[in-house]
């Protein structure tokens, strides 16, 4: 058994191609369609964070929104920059959004991605220390936040509060109990993911990562995924860490579907620069008629070893049309591979 979600960039543009056209119909759009995940037997709806952009940006009040609306599927991030985050104030957060949905949150957190401005984070208020790169900066938030998540009290009380307190130092609140094991890192490269599983975090990874063999995406991936599974067990945690791998993956089975995806254009790897330093391999998108896309799959050796598939959806296609994308999938091709 595999757990099969859906994951959004959350795009939006006024032109008139697009079905997205304002951040309102974005945040709304991907209510309705987590709740039409839900009904359709999904496992979970997870949503991409960037700031500055006309996309997705601040996850929480969306997160408890769709908490609010649904009862069983997994409500996520994949993932939240935490160079732009203040991990006090982001445990409050994440905390009453979990309390809303039923303890039913997945959070994703990562060091960031390429932005759309120079150093945005700065923007934000924040800073590396001297001697410190933003990507250090980026952890240092992440072991912040995780630490914050334990529920330990920190803070010293004040001898006249304006309310009685309970005993003993305190501690952010609203606290959710458990959810400090529902957070995963976003992971670029192999040495990230076996950090992530010394610090006891579950592990994403997407559809790009660090160049590091020259070998097949999905083979450069799966590598990463043992590195990880080993770190962990190595570590000695209590707990079965989780990983989750995202795919674009289209099941041709109507003339719409072969309108949008029929053509042949991103079904092979790509190597590109994420910055001047950092080579990175770009996995492929899979699109092909059920037969043929079960096939293929069985040959993904990354999505073989996850746990979690997250399936990246157009969101400005709408809504029934990506619903019918996560239903073609569930029906037509994850019963074949053993997924359901």
């Amino acid at each position: 058994m595999k757990k099969i979600g859906f994951l959004s960039f959350g795009h939006w543009t006024p032109s008139p191609q697009s079905q997205t056209r304002s951040a309102a119909d974005a945040l709304l759009q991907s209510i309705d369609l987590a709740v039409a995940a839900e009904a359709l037997g999904a496992d979970g709806a997870y949503f991409r964070v960037h700031h500055f952009a006309r996309q997705l940006a601040s996850p929480f009040p969306l997160l408890a929104a769709v908490g609010a609306k649904t009862s069983r599927i997994e409500i996520g991030t994949a993932i939240i920059d935490m160079r732009y985050e203040n991990p006090l104030y982001m445990a409050e957060d994440a905390g009453a959004a979990d309390l809303i949905a039923g303890g039913r949150l997945q959070l994703g957190i990562s060091r960031g991605s390429p932005e759309q401005v120079i150093d945005g984070w700065r923007y934000f208020g924040y800073a590396p220390a001297e001697g410190q790169s933003d990507a250090d900066m980026g952890r240092s938030h992440a072991e912040v936040f995780l630490n914050v998540l334990r529920g330990e009290g920190f803070a010293q009380p004040n001898p006249r509060p304006m309310f009685a307190n309970p005993p003993g130092l305190l501690r952010p609140e609203p606290h959710s109990e458990g959810l400090r094991e529902r957070i995963w890192w976003g992971a670029g490269s192999n040495a990230t993911a076996v950090w992530a599983a010394k610090l006891g975090v579950n592990l994403q990874s997407s559809t790009l990562k660090d160049d590091e063999t020259g070998e097949a995406f999905h083979i450069q991936q799966a590598a990463q995924i043992r590195a990880y599974r080993t770190a962990w067990k190595e570590a000695g945690h209590a707990r079965e860490p989780r990983v989750s791998v995202s795919r674009s993956i289209f099941a041709l089975v109507d003339d719409r579907d072969r309108a949008f995806f029929g053509r042949d254009g991103d079904q092979q790897d790509q190597i590109g620069f994420i910055d001047e330093k950092t080579r990175a391999i770009f996995g492929r998108s899979y699109a092909a008629e059920p037969d043929v896309l079960i096939e293929q799959l069985k040959k993904d050796e990354a999505v073989a070893e996850a746990d979690t598939l997250l399936l990246t959806v157009p969101n400005q296609l709408g809504v029934a049309y990506n619903a019918h994308v996560i239903e073609a999938i569930l029906t037509h091709v994850a019963p074949a591979l053993g997924w359901r």
